[in-house]
C-alpha cells in the first residue's frame, strides 16, 4: 500500500436508488479485486458492507461502509451508501469527501426518484460520476431505455461505451466500444473480437459516441472531422468529461451474475479522477491545502461510530502525513491518536500512518464531531462541514421504568453522536423527550439501534411530522426598544425592522444610513434575528422572511452587541406577530408501482390523502403513478396499499420542500 503514488488512488462511492444492485455490486468489485474470496449476497445475509444485524434483516444498507481494495496498480477506497431516502444523510456525508463515484441504476426502470436525489446531490458537491446500468439479465430489461431516462431527468450527456451482447436470460457479455472488442463471462472473463451479427450495430454506436464527444470537447473535433477519433484520444476526451461534468460515461452489466465489474474497475481508474486531480481543498478563510504527503496534515471527520473497538473517527486525510500516536488540533483541543485502522466494513486493519488521499478511521479522539476537522496544531485550519438535513418527522420515546431513564438520555446522545440529522429535545408543553428525524425507517432504526447497544426498553409514540411557518404578509417600519435600568449600566437599543416574504431561506439586510446603528451593533441585530427564527408566532420553526433595518438609534453609554442582539430577537417576535404567518407542511413526492387491476383503488387512496397526481406511465401489466402527497397522510401507508393490491403494489418517496397546510 505504501508504494502506491496519490496519481492511483480512487476514492469513489456507490450511489443509486434503493434495490438498483449497489451492495452486490460492490461485493463483485471485492470478489473481483481479491479482496474476498466467496462473493456474499444480499438475500443470504452475507455481504460484507452490509454488516449491522438490522441491515441484514431489513435487506437495504442502512449505514455507509467503507472499503478498500487494489485493482491494477492502483488503490480503490469506496464507499457503499444507502440508497434509501431516510437516509440520504448518511450519503451527503460520503460525497463531502469523495472525490467520484458510480451511479447504479436498474436496467428495467431506469432513473428512479432516489436515483434523482443522489444525483443532484452529487451534483452540489461537484463530485463526477460515471454511470453503471444493472440488472441487464433481468425480463424486461433494456440499457437503451435506461441511457434515454438518464438522459431527460438528471440533465446530462451519456456518453454509452458498451453495448450488450444477448438480452435478458441470454446476456452474456459487452461489446467495448472504445477499444472495439468483445467482452464475455462464462466461468470467468473472456475477451474476443466483436461478433459479426453486432458488428455494424458497434460501429453505429462508435460513431454516435464519437459525434457526441467531438461536440463535448473542442480538442476532440478537428480529429473527428479529419477521420474519427483514435482510441487514446476518445480516452482521453472521455476522461476529460468526465471529471468536468460535461458528460457521463454509461457502462452495463449484471452484477448479481458478476458481468461487466472488470471493465466498469478499469472505467474508475481511466475515467475518474485521482485526489491530485480535484481542486485543492479550501478552508472557510479561504487558506488551501494541495494533497501533499510533506504539507502540514489537515483531514475531515465524516462518519462517528461506536464499536467493540472502541470510538472509531471515519476521517479523508487532504494533505500531510498522519502516524500513530501523533498529537493532532481538534477544534483547538489537542488529542492524541491511538492507533489508525484501514477500514474494510466491519473488519481494521492497523497501519502505522495515513497520508493525503487516504481515507481511514481513527482510534483516541474523544471531541471529533461529524464536520469536525483535524489539522496540525502547527498549521490551523477549518474546512466546511458536511450540512445535515432538516429533520422531518418526530416521535415521542420514553422508558418502560423510571429507572431507566439515565440509560435513555446516555443512548441518544450516542445515537445524535454518530447521526447528527437526527436531533433529541423535551417538548416544552408535555415534557417528553422527541426524538426527530428524516422518515419513519430512520427513527425506527435509530431506537432499534439505542436499544440493542444500550440495552434499554424504549417505546415510541406516533410519528409526527415538523411544520414550518413562514410570512404572508410583513410589516414595514415597525418600532421596538430595548430598555433595561436596574442599577449601575444599563441596556438601550433601538431598532426600526420592515419585514417581508422570501420564497425560501432568511436574508438579512441593512439600509440604516448615517451611521445611526454602528455596523458592530447591525451584525449583533442580524444574529439576534437568527435567534427568533427558531420559533415563530405559530410554535414552528420560521422560513422564507427578509428582514431589512431601516433605522434606530444608540445610547452613549448603555448601548452595547448583547443589547442589540436583544433587540432583534424580541423585535422580530414582535413584528412577526404584527403580520401574518402561514403555517407550512413537508411534502413528499411518492411512485407507486401498482398492478393495473387494483389502480381505482391505489389512486382513490391517494386523493383521500390530499394527494395530487403529477402523473402516470404504463408498464406491462403495471402502472406507475407519481404523486405530490402531505408527508402527514403518508405514516402507515406501506401496510395500506399491501392490502389494496394483495402484496403486490410497492413505492418509493422523497421530500420535494414544504407547501401551505
Amino acid at each position: 500500500m505504501r508504494t502506491i503514488t496519490l496519481n492511483a488512488v480512487r476514492n469513489l462511492g456507490i450511489l443509486a436508488h434503493v434495490d438498483a444492485g449497489k451492495t452486490t455490486l460492490t461485493e463483485r468489485v471485492l470478489f473481483a479485486t481479491g479482496t474476498t474470496y466467496k462473493r456474499g449476497e444480499v438475500h443470504d445475509g452475507t455481504t460484507v458492507t452490509d454488516f449491522d444485524p438490522q441491515e441484514r434483516d431489513r435487506g437495504i444498507t442502512i449505514f455507509s461502509a467503507a472499503v478498500s481494495c487494489t485493482w491494477d496498480g492502483h488503490r480503490i477506497n469506496l464507499i457503499d451508501t444507502p440508497g434509501h431516502v431516510d437516509f440520504s444523510d448518511e450519503v451527503e456525508r460520503a460525497l463531502r469527501v469523495l472525490d467520484g463515484a458510480v451511479a447504479v441504476f436498474d436496467g428495467v426502470v431506469g432513473v428512479e426518484p432516489q436515483s434523482e436525489s443522489v444525483w443532484r446531490q452529487a451534483d452540489r458537491h461537484g463530485v463526477p460520476r460515471i454511470a453503471f446500468v444493472n440488472k441487464l439479465d433481468r425480463a424486461g430489461a433494456d440499457l437503451d431505455t435506461a441511457v434515454e431516462s438518464i438522459r431527460t431527468r438528471l440533465n446530462t450527456v451519456p456518453l454509452v461505451v458498451q453495448l450488450p451482447i444477448g438480452a435478458e436470460d441470454g446476456f452474456v457479455g459487452v461489446v467495448d466500444l472504445v477499444r472495439m472488442r468483445a467482452l464475455t463471462w462464462e466461468d470467468s472473463l473472456e475477451e474476443g473480437p466483436v461478433p459479426e451479427t453486432l458488428m455494424a450495430e458497434a460501429q453505429r454506436r462508435r460513431r454516435l459516441l464519437e459525434e457526441t464527444v467531438a461536440e463535448l470537447h473542442p480538442e476532440a473535433i478537428e480529429e473527428f472531422f479529419a477521420g474519427g477519433l483514435s482510441d487514446e484520444t476518445l480516452r482521453k476526451a472521455l476522461r476529460e468529461l468526465t471529471r468536468q461534468g460535461a458528460g457521463t460515461v454509461v457502462l452495463c452489466g449484471s452484477a448479481y451474475r458478476n458481468r461487466g465489474v472488470e471493465p466498469l474497475l478499469d472505467a474508475v481508474i481511466a475515467y475518474l479522477p485521482s485526489p491530485v486531480d480535484v481542486p485543492p481543498v479550501r478552508g472557510v478563510d479561504g487558506e488551501e491545502r494541495r494533497p501533499d504527503p510533506d504539507a502540514p496534515f489537515a483531514a475531515l471527520v465524516f462518519k462517528v461510530n461506536a464499536t467493540a473497538n472502541g470510538r472509531l473517527t471515519y476521517v479523508r486525510v487532504y494533505s500531510g502525513t498522519l502516524h500513530k500516536g501523533e498529537t493532532v488540533s481538534v477544534e483547538g483541543r489537542a488529542e492524541r491518536i491511538g492507533r489508525i485502522l484501514r477500514v474494510q466494513a466491519d473488519r481494521h486493519t492497523p497501519v502505522d500512518q495515513a497520508t493525503a488521499g487516504d481515507i481511514v478511521a481513527l482510534v483516541g479522539l474523544k471531541s471529533a464531531r461529524t464536520g469536525t476537522t483535524l489539522c496540525a496544531p502547527t498549521a490551523p485550519l477549518l474546512l466546511e462541514p458536511p450540512v445535515s438535513a432538516d429533520p422531518v418527522v418526530s416521535v415521542a420515546v420514553e422508558t418502560k421504568t423510571s429507572a431507566d431513564n439515565a440509560r435513555l438520555t446516555d443512548a441518544l446522545a450516542h445515537l445524535v453522536d454518530e447521526d447528527p440529522s437526527l436531533q433529541v429535545k423535551t417538548d416544552p408543553e408535555t415534557g417528553q423527550t422527541v426524538l426527530s428525524g428524516l422518515g419513519e425507517l430512520h427513527l425506527e432504526v435509530a431506537v432499534e439501534k439505542a436499544r440493542t447497544n444500550h440495552r434499554v426498553e424504549i417505546t415510541m409514540g406516533r410519528p409526527r411530522v415538523s411544520y414550518r411557518e413562514t410570512l404572508a404578509a410583513g410589516v414595514t417600519g415597525f418600532v421596538y426598544r430595548h430598555v433595561k435600568q436596574d442599577g449601575g449600566s444599563g441596556q438601550f437599543a433601538h431598532v426600526v425592522i420592515s419585514t417581508e416574504p422570501l420564497e425560501t431561506g432568511f436574508e438579512f439586510r441593512s439600509a440604516v444610513t448615517g451611521g445611526r446603528v454602528p455596523q458592530e451593533f447591525v451584525r449583533a441585530v442580524e444574529q439576534g434575528c437568527r435567534d427568533a427564527l427558531a420559533e415563530g408566532p405559530l410554535g414552528h420553526p420560521v422560513t422564507g422572511l427578509r428582514v431589512t433595518l431601516t433605522d434606530g438609534s444608540t445610547h452613549v453609554k448603555d448601548s452595547s452587541e448583547m443589547a442589540f442582539r436583544t433587540a432583534g430577537r424580541l423585535g422580530l417576535r414582535e413584528a412577526l406577530k404584527a403580520g401574518a404567518m402561514t403555517l407550512l407542511e413537508p411534502i413528499a413526492e411518492v411512485t407507486v408501482t401498482v398492478p393495473d387491476d387494483y389502480l381505482g383503488g391505489v389512486l382513490g387512496d391517494l386523493a383521500a390523502r390530499r394527494g395530487r397526481i403529477l402523473g402516470s406511465a404504463a408498464r406491462t401489466g403495471t402502472t406507475v403513478v407519481t404523486a405530490s402527497v402531505p408527508l402527514a397522510e403518508m405514516f402507515g401507508y406501506v401496510t395500506r396499499l399491501r392490502s389494496r393490491t394483495q402484496g403486490r403494489g410497492s413505492f418509493t418517496s422523497r421530500p420535494t420542500g414544504y407547501a401551505p397546510a
